[in-house]
């Protein structure tokens, strides 16, 4: 019987071959992962495997070093430089999809508004977990434009835990103990900001400490991680501890060690815990509800479609130009953030049914790919090449 270990051997052998495949395309290789897990989601032999503790404990791992990565990343110099547009963007796009969302789940499954509400607001956010591969593979990470979307992505969190706080009011409410949840989670969040702030501040201090060899710095870095997502988790918020995490230590760290984690940590992130949590991805996809309900997961993804783009477009053309605010508006549309927990958090409370979890689910999956291939089609046609010290104004047209 195959057990873990060699079940992992086959899904990175396979992830590494249809990955050259895809590269040729100008398609991130680490897509090849979430191929093989909505395959397993149709037929999956393996399922002892991937729905066990183990399996699910290495696919959230997954998730959090690619949140920390981001949060790495982000340069806050460059947020303070465009703070106004960025905000004014991820208000805008945000909005847009949560309003017209609302009436989509009000109509189409007979869903209360409040509710309603709630769920367009979650799925409204900006899946940045899968956004980081696919500006990585077009060099866009580190360049003026990618932190731009990258700012917004993250940025889009301050929405996601309004939303988490609501969430978990409406699930108290629900069992009957929401002032005690909303306590906890206010709590919780104060001393992560907190936490992250000082870290920052005292920047000047870590100069003078004593490292070590790269094994005892390795191992410092990876506490600061799981110290921030352990104290995120109490309110619901792992993912932001993650995300807090990076942009702590980015600038808290001393300045020749800055390479060395971007390195380690990218390399064990992408090199490991990100296939599996790809797979994850694709083997939580109900193939059933995709074959069945493809209208109702048309309509959801037109309608995030409409709402991304359209405010994307207007606000970011007389800034970016017409052509990168179509291509941001494009990266904005990647789903699969920590908002999915959130819809499991109400379906699994009674608060949605699962049809609507499903066909969210749908459109995620879709939306995890789709932008890769648009994005792709579009920065060749286009002839887009960002470099990191190109400005926002490159390429206009």
């Amino acid at each position: 019987m195959i057990d873990l270990t060699l079940f992992l051997a086959g899904v990175f052998l396979l992830t590494f071959l249809l990955g050259r495949l895809f590269e040729k395309v100008h398609i991130p290789w680490v897509f090849s992962s979430l191929i093989i897990g909505l395959g397993l989601a149709a037929y999956n032999p393996f399922k002892e495997i991937t729905t066990s503790s183990s399996f699910q404990f290495l696919a959230q791992l997954g998730m959090y070093f690619i949140l920390f990565i981001i949060g790495f990343e982000i340069n806050l110099s460059e947020i303070r430089k465009r703070e106004g547009f960025i905000i004014k963007t991820t208000t805008a796009i945000i909005l847009s999809e949560a309003i017209l969302g609302t009436f989509v789940v009000h109509y189409l499954f007979s869903v209360s508004w409040l509710v309603s509400s709630l769920v367009a607001f979650s799925f409204a956010t900006i899946g940045e977990a899968v956004l980081l591969p696919i500006l990585d593979e077009f060099n866009l990470t580190k360049s003026s434009f990618g932190q731009t979307i990258l700012s917004i992505g993250v940025l889009d969190d301050i929405f996601e835990i309004v939303v988490i706080i609501f969430a978990t009011a409406t699930v108290g409410l629900a069992k009957g103990h929401a002032r005690l949840s909303i306590s906890l989670t206010i709590a919780v969040l104060v001393s992560l900001f907190a936490f992250a702030y000082f870290l920052t501040r005292w920047k000047h201090k870590a100069n003078i400490m004593k490292f070590g060899g790269v094994e005892s710095f390795f191992l410092f870095v990876l506490f600061f991680i799981f110290a921030f997502v352990g104290i995120g988790k109490f309110a619901g918020a792992a993912a932001l501890g993650a995300i807090l995490a990076g942009m702590a230590l980015k600038n808290f760290i001393p300045q020749k060690r800055l390479k060395l984690v971007d390195s380690e940590i990218r390399t064990m992130a992408y090199g490991f815990f990100a296939p599996i949590f790809f797979l994850s991805v694709g083997l939580e996809t109900d193939m059933g509800y995709l074959i069945h309900a493809p209208l109702l997961i048309l309509i959801v993804v037109l309608v995030t479609l409409f709402a991304k783009m359209v405010p994307s477009y207007f606000i970011g053309r007389k800034e970016l130009g017409s052509h990168s605010s179509i291509i941001m508006g494009i990266a904005l549309t990647v789903k699969f953030s920590t908002s999915i927990v959130i819809i499991k958090l109400l379906m699994q409370n009674g608060i949605i049914s699962s049809n609507l979890y499903s066909v969210l689910i749908g459109a995620t999956v879709i939306f995890s790919i789709l932008p890769v291939f648009v994005l792709s089609g579009l920065l060749r046609w286009w002839k887009f090449n960002y470099h990191s010290k190109k400005s926002l104004r490159a390429n206009k047209s």
